[in-house]
Parts: C-alpha cells; sequence; structure tokens
C-alpha cells in the first residue's frame, strides 16, 4: 500500500530495535522500513554478516533513509544493549528458561510505562535462520512471542519488527498503569547487569562452588535469569557487590613462579 506523506512530521522514538547478525542487507533495509511505518527509529545493529553499511539495504529500506543513517553498529549483544534497563528477546521456541513471556501487545504496553518513567528499552531479534541462542536470551529480561498458527509460526525478519513496531504504535495512547516505585535509586541498565553477573561468576569458581565446568552454563544462565527478574536497581548492584566481596574476602596475592634462569643461577650458586 502506498502512503508516503512527506508533509507529515516524522514520528521518532519508542524502543531500540536490535538486530543480532542479520544475514542479508535487504532484510535490515525491510526491517528499517517497518520501523519508519511504526515510528521506530533507534536501530542497533550487532555483527552484520555482509557488514555495514549496505547499499542493498538501503533500497530495500525504500525511503526510510533515516532509520539507516541512525543505525549503530555493535560488536556484541552486550554492547547494543549496556545503557537499556528493560530487553525483551523475540523466539517462537521454548526455551526452557524461567523467564515471564509476553506478547507484543503486552510488550508494547510494559514499554510505555518504562520509557513514561525515563527507563530505556529494546527488543532482541535473533539471526535469520537460527534466532537468538540461548545466551542471548538469558540477557534479556523478558521473552517476547507472537501467538500464531502453532503448525506454522515461522515470520520472517521485517515481518517480526512490523508486528512489534504495530503494537508499540497502535498503544501509544495507553500507557501502562502499574508503576514500580525504586525510592532514590535508578533503575540497574544492563551493562551494570551484566558486570554484577561477572563478578559473581568469578566468586563462584573462585569459591570451588562450580566443579564440574561442563555444568556452569546452564548454571550461570540460571542465576542470570534469576537476577534479571529481580528487576534490580543500581544501588542493589552495588550492594550485591559488597556482599559478594565480603563473602569472598580479600583476594590473596599470587606470588610469581620463579623463571627457570633464576632457578638455574641458584643451583650454580649453591
Amino acid at each position: 500500500m502506498a502512503g508516503t506523506d512527506r508533509r507529515q512530521a516524522v514520528v521518532g522514538g519508542g524502543p531500540a530495535i536490535i538486530l543480532v547478525e542479520p544475514q542479508l542487507g535487504e532484510n535490515i533495509g525491510t526491517a528499517a522500513r517497518a520501523m519508519a511505518n511504526c515510528g521506530l527509529d533507534d536501530l542497533r545493529l550487532v555483527r552484520p554478516r555482509d557488514g555495514w553499511p549496505s547499499e542493498r539495504a538501503v533500497a530495500a529500506a525504500s525511503g526510510a533513509d533515516w532509520v539507516l543513517e541512525k543505525a549503530r553498529l555493535f560488536p556484541d549483544i552486550r554492547a547494543a544493549i549496556g545503557d537499556l534497563v528493560h530487553v525483551y528477546a523475540t523466539t517462537a521456541r521454548d526455551r526452557f528458561q524461567v523467564k515471564r513471556e509476553v506478547t507484543p501487545r503486552r510488550a508494547a504496553e510494559e514499554m510505555l510505562g518504562y520509557l513514561g518513567a525515563d527507563e530505556p528499552c529494546g527488543v532482541l531479534f535473533g539471526p535469520e535462520r537460527t534466532g537468538l541462542v540461548n545466551d542471548d536470551v538469558a540477557l534479556a529480561d523478558t521473552v517476547l512471542t507472537v501467538p500464531l498458527n502453532p503448525a506454522f509460526s515461522s515470520l520472517n525478519l521485517a515481518q517480526a519488527v512490523l508486528l512489534v513496531g504495530y503494537e508499540w504504535f497502535t498503544a501509544r495512547t495507553a500507557p501502562a498503569d502499574e508503576r514500580m516505585h525504586r525510592g532514590h535509586s535508578r533503575p540497574a541498565n544492563k551493562a551494570e547487569l551484566i558486570r554484577f553477573f561477572e563478578h559473581f561468576e568469578e566468586a563462584l569458581v573462585d569459591s570451588g562452588f562450580l566443579r564440574d565446568p561442563k555444568k556452569r552454563p546452564s548454571l550461570f544462565r540460571n542465576l542470570r535469569n534469576l537476577f534479571q527478574r529481580a528487576d534490580c536497581t543500581e544501588q542493589e548492584l552495588r550492594t550485591l557487590h559488597g556482599v559478594v566481596t565480603s563473602f569472598m574476602g580479600p583476594k590473596k596475592r599470587r606470588e610469581p613462579e620463579p623463571s627457570a634462569d633464576l632457578v638455574h643461577d641458584e643451583t650454580v650458586r649453591r
């Protein structure tokens, strides 16, 4: 359907749309077009397979150039979501992780509330062929899934972005009623949460709690999901850092082992 009217003001803002390892420039372009349809303009690209910028993306965007011009490139998901407080991971499969699961409509209502409270949020979309891997999903607070025909629920990338974007656009006049009062501390962003994960996981390894390396990935994912659900503030994370440090005690400084040359010299002197 044709519907471009350049006399109208461009609508922007909204949640970040994060495309993880998109495979084709054309798919990035059509996703950008879907974003422009729905008043979204924060496009983040994580390791696009065919590189960036892309002439094919521009051609497929059909005039949604401002979305592509603002697009930002990131080396990994952690960098792409570091400034966000709430992250949704799109998936059509059961990941066997303990997470909230919502529809695009519910997610749109929640994101309106979050953004109204100055809490940045975004939506992760995985590669076209495989989708997000479990470790990617574990970095999100909530799973976003589209209820479709169980026998055929596959969507292409632009379709998925358009469905999420449409619900966002139509829900803009109906903000969520529920609010979380956080006292005087702001909500923790993903960069701060990931730093805590790394501190906590390092302490678990150093303490000897995780003796079997094969079990670490699944246990780490479960623990990360637990803390994602806790919806911690920045102050609460600082407290948790202090708790972990207190339990572990000061790090013992390892003395460097003598080099072979020094050992040889000592033997000769003796």
